[in-house]
């Protein structure tokens, strides 16, 4: 069974930075690709960022690009997202994600695997 567990949300003023953290169980996330979405209240679940398995291929929302990296630790089972000058904006329910595929995604239906969700809020 596999298990996605998010942490490192918080409250947090805009220009700050947070970093958040996706580990797995029961998979070994080196081997599929993982992503990252958001939710805001009222609004629809939304692609953040993915990384490919077997490599680092990375793709970005144009709102997040060049603020949030998105990364992986093999070792950890570990994969972050740091998010730097946060702004407002940002500020929703951010979910790990992980496809049955090395293959990254930015479409939500193509992911298998969702953890709870972790909040970040950014203040002004």
């Amino acid at each position: 069974q596999v298990q996605l567990v998010e942490s490192g949300g918080g409250l947090v003023q805009a220009g700050g930075s947070v970093r958040l953290s996706c580990t797995a169980s029961g998979r070994t996330l080196s081997e599929y690709a993982v992503g990252w979405f958001r939710q805001a209240p009222g609004k629809e679940r939304e692609f953040v960022a993915t990384i490919s398995g077997y490599g680092t291929t990375t793709q970005y929302a144009e709102a997040v690009k060049g603020r949030f990296t998105i990364s992986r630790d093999d070792g950890k089972n570990t994969v972050y997202l740091e998010m730097n000058r946060l702004r407002v904006e940002d500020t929703a329910v951010y979910y790990c994600t992980s496809r049955t595929s090395w293959i990254s995604s930015t479409h939500l239906g193509k992911y298998d695997f969702w953890g709870q969700g972790t909040q970040v809020t950014v203040s002004s």
